[in-house]
Parts: structure tokens; C-alpha cells; sequence
């Protein structure tokens, strides 16, 4: 089978036993907005909030957001097909930096998994791409602490940080966000904490100990 994103240069790739090879790719608003937003139109998604806008919305969002330097999006791919889409952000660029006292090294993170494939979920892949995913952002992008903010409701994502070691913070309240480029509602979220030493006790400072 050919891979449609061969010809991108990624930015990590990882082999994850009994999954495949991972690689993290930049996204590029045109070509990978149909694809994502077949994703957020989904009920599946419909805490991502993106249900209602049409594909050239959602492309518009990501061509924005390629113009940040606080805000960026990748896609998660597995033996060349799209498993999930990564965003990253630095908290105090962010509404969430407004409710919880920001440490130096923490980065904010969202992840979407890709919808199940015509034979189903596979048991593993879920803790296979967040493995993959906090390797590129404590690791490759050097950071101490991710953070992420699933909506109170979530009880599935929320069970799944846990899952991978995240530590519950505090239920808080984040406030609307209305600007020209992006609307956001308030959102009453579950924050949740990874450190490095958590994951990789014995890396400091992006070095094998």
C-alpha cells in the first residue's frame, strides 16, 4: 500500500511494539483539513466543539494556527495511515493559563484518535499513540510537564489520561474566547498533569541516563 504522507518530513518517528511505526507529521491545512474535519463532524468528537463548521472552516482554523508560534497542530500516522491528530500549545498563550499557576517547561496538549476502522477498535492502540505522542512533546520538544483539559463531561478521555499516568488536578472553569479567528464557550474542564520524570525516570534534560 502506498503512503500519502511519504513524501513529508517528520518530525519523530517511533516503532511501538504490537502497534507499528509512528511518525509525526506537521499538518498541512490544505491537503489534511477534508481529513480532519471528518474527524470533528463526528458525535465522537463532539467535545472538540467543531461539529457545525464545514471543511473549509476547519481549514481555515489550521491555516491560522500554522501561523502561531504558541499553537501548533500534527498528525499522528501509523504505517502511512492517519491515527490521530496532536495539538500543542503553551499554556499562558492559552485561556488555560488563566486557571491554574503555569510551571516553566509545561506545554498544553490536545490529542483526537482517529475513528475506529471497519474491523473495530484494537485493544492497546489508544495507550500506543499517547505513548507516542508524550515522547515527541517531553522529549523532542525538550518540556518538563503536559497538561491537558478535557471537558468535565469526557469521562472516557478522562479515564484514559489517568490511565496513562496523568495526575488529576482541579476541576476549573475556562472562560469564553471570542475573537475575530476563533470562538471558544466556556468550558468547565478536568485538568490533568504528566511530568517527564514520570514517563522517562531516567532522562534528564533529553539525555539517557
Amino acid at each position: 500500500m502506498s503512503d500519502p504522507f511519504g513524501t513529508r518530513a517528520a518530525l519523530h518517528e517511533q516503532f511501538v511494539e504490537g502497534y507499528g511505526a509512528v511518525r509525526v507529521l506537521s499538518v498541512d491545512a490544505e491537503l489534511d483539513g477534508p481529513l480532519i474535519h471528518g474527524w470533528v463532524a463526528t458525535d465522537r468528537a463532539a467535545f472538540w466543539g467543531m461539529r457545525e463548521l464545514t471543511p473549509d472552516q476547519v481549514g481555515e482554523i489550521y491555516a491560522h494556527m500554522a501561523t502561531l508560534d504558541t499553537h501548533h497542530a500534527y498528525l499522528l500516522v501509523r504505517d502511512g495511515e492517519p491515527a490521530a491528530l496532536l495539538q500543542t500549545y503553551e499554556p499562558t498563550a492559552d485561556r488555560v493559563g488563566e486557571c491554574y499557576p503555569v510551571e516553566p517547561g509545561d506545554i498544553g496538549v490536545h490529542l483526537l484518535l482517529a475513528p475506529a476502522g471497519p474491523d473495530g477498535g484494537r485493544p492497546g492502540w489508544t495507550t500506543a499513540l499517547l505513548g507516542a505522542a508524550a515522547t515527541y512533546v517531553l522529549l523532542g520538544l525538550d518540556r518538563e510537564r503536559v497538561v491537558v483539559d478535557p471537558d468535565v463531561r469526557n469521562e472516557k478521555a478522562i479515564a484514559r489520561f489517568h490511565r496513562q499516568g496523568f495526575t488529576p488536578g482541579p476541576v476549573v472553569l475556562l472562560p469564553e474566547v471570542d475573537l475575530p479567528d476563533v470562538h471558544l464557550p466556556e468550558k468547565r474542564a478536568q485538568l490533568a498533569f504528566l511530568s517527564r520524570e514520570t514517563v522517562f525516570p531516567t532522562v534528564v534534560r533529553g539525555v539517557q541516563a
